[in-house]
Parts: structure tokens; C-alpha cells; sequence
């Protein structure tokens, strides 16, 4: 995690900034920072005194109780420490834990905390679900605009926070159908490369994953046209989107959902099979 801001005393920063436009992740934090405040003044503490005692500034302490800023678990671990809470503060950790990542990224997530099979082809960048840290955020860094490096942070706790769904049990089904040249691009480097692919082997060990390699040499099929998602629940519904169709947005109807099911499946058949793309990683991993 990269140092942010500092703030007041010179203490390292211990929060994030709420998102433009997050009107319910804010009124979360709003709610956090008026406890935090009543806590404060239930012990006769002013601002100064109790960033004196967690040691952090005055300014970050009034940002955080007016709804400004996101508080870190640390921070309320102190906070807890500091007023004799009991507990009570430290378990506020639950409200702020969502509200951290973005609000894109948090209605993202939710959907893949309900599916129940996952069906993923990238052409451009190796899928989110499969990046390592590390790789993830060095991607981050060459989107333009640039990111700054909270916001870059951010969205780098929120990547990693969503691969968790390869493990959670009982786990989902996932299907991964890579365009060979994500894997050959050399985003970070050679190591971070190396250990990538490295993690792309360690997942599709999994019972429940299959990764299958779309080599560049096989160009008769109809994933040119960009990334498609297809993600199913358990009760028979589903929400796909494609680059190339249905301007990008998220489409939860049988109709087109349909036909994005059809071109994963020909894009599934023309790939190299599960057995097949481990043999093409391992050999890249051999090369890299």
C-alpha cells in the first residue's frame, strides 16, 4: 500500500476519500463519523486530544466525524482502544468495508457473490478474476487519465478483494477463455509477467476452473468483437455483456443472453482445451 496523504501531526493518512456520486456508500460514512464524534465527546476529548491519543492529525480526526473521509480499520481499532468502546467501534469495520471500493466496482461484486457459473473470454487484459496483485496494479497504471495513488489503491484492494470468489465453497463454475497475447504482454515486467502466469497455473488447478488458451493463429471466431461475461444464478437468471454488442451494458434478457451464449460456446470450441492451455502457459512460463 502506497503512503498517502499526510495529514495533520504527519501522521500517515488513515482514510479514503468517499466517491463523487456514491450517495449511499457516503450516507454510510456519515452515519460511522457521527458514533466516531459522540464517542469523542462522551469522554470530553476535543479533537486534538484524541488525535493526540491514536495519533493522527486534527484535521483527519474532524474530516472523518463530518463524513469525508473513509476511516481504516486501524484507525478504529485505535479509536476503540483510545475511548474504552469495548468493541463497539472496531465492529463499525463491517459498515466502511464495502463502502471503501468503488461503487462500480461494489455492484460488481455483489453479482458475483450470486453466480453460480461464470463465463469469461478476454482478449485485451488477463481477466480480472486471474491478476495477481501486482499485476493488477501495475495494469492500473498505464489507464489514462492515471489514476491517483489512493484511487489507484482503491481499485487495487477491490480486485483483489473480488478473486476471492475462485475459492469461496461451494464454489461456482468458471470457464476463462484467454486471447493468447494477454498472456504474452509484459505488464510490469518480466517478473510480474512471470508470476502471473505462474497464478493463471495455481487457479486452473482448481476443481472448479478451466482455463483454455485462444491461441492468435486461430482467428475464425466471433470473439473479435471484444470481452463477453456471462454470469448465471442459482435461480436460472443471468446477466452477460459484450464489447461489440448491446452498446456494453450489462443484459439480463433470455433473448440476448442467448447470443452471447452461443458465441462463448463457438469461442469455447475453438480455443485449445483445459489439458492443452496448461501445456501453452507452462511453456510461455518456460520463455518469460
Amino acid at each position: 500500500m502506497s503512503v498517502d496523504e499526510v495529514d495533520g501531526a504527519g501522521t500517515e493518512d488513515a482514510g479514503w476519500e468517499v466517491e463523487p456520486g456514491d450517495e449511499s456508500g457516503a450516507a454510510v460514512v456519515a452515519a460511522v463519523g457521527r458514533q466516531m464524534k459522540l464517542w469523542r465527546e462522551s469522554k470530553g476529548l476535543s479533537a486534538v486530544e484524541f488525535g493526540t491519543l491514536i495519533g493522527y492529525g486534527e484535521d483527519l480526526i474532524r474530516k472523518i466525524e463530518r463524513g469525508a473521509r473513509i476511516p481504516r480499520p486501524e484507525y478504529l481499532d485505535k479509536a476503540d482502544e483510545a475511548v474504552g468502546a469495548s468493541g463497539l467501534i472496531s465492529a463499525m469495520k463491517r459498515d466502511v468495508e464495502e463502502v471503501r471500493y468503488p461503487k462500480q466496482v461494489r455492484s460488481l461484486a455483489k453479482l458475483e457473490a450470486r453466480a453460480v457459473e461464470f463465463s469469461l473470454y478476454s482478449n485485451s487484459n488477463i481477466h480480472g478474476l486471474l491478476q495477481t496483485e501486482e499485476f493488477a496494479r501495475a495494469l492500473l497504471r498505464t489507464w489514462r487519465p492515471a489514476y491517483g495513488s489512493e484511487e489507484l489503491e482503491r481499485y487495487v484492494a477491490a480486485r483483489v478483494q473480488r478473486t476471492g470468489v475462485l475459492e469461496k465453497g461451494p464454489g461456482p463454475e468458471f470457464s476463462f477463455i484467454q486471447e493468447e497475447a494477454t498472456l504474452k504482454r509484459p505488464i510490469g515486467g518480466k517478473m510480474v509477467l512471470r508470476r502471473q502466469l505462474e497464478r493463471l497455473l495455481e487457479v486452473g488447478d482448481l476443481p472448479n476452473v478451466e482455463i483454455q488458451v485462444m491461441p492468435t493463429e486461430h482467428a475464425d471466431h466471433p470473439g473479435t468483437a471484444g470481452l463477453i461475461e456471462i454470469l448465471k444464478f442459482g435461480d436460472g437468471t443471468g446477466v452477460g455483456r459484450s464489447d461489440g454488442d448491446f452498446n456494453g451494458r450489462p443484459v439480463s434478457d433470455l433473448k440476448r443472453l442467448r447470443i452471447l451464449d452461443l458465441r462463448y460456446g463457438i469461442i469455447r470450441s475453438k480455443a485449445l482445451t483445459p489439458v492443452e492451455s496448461r501445456d501453452f502457459i507452462e511453456q510461455l512460463l518456460g520463455e518469460t
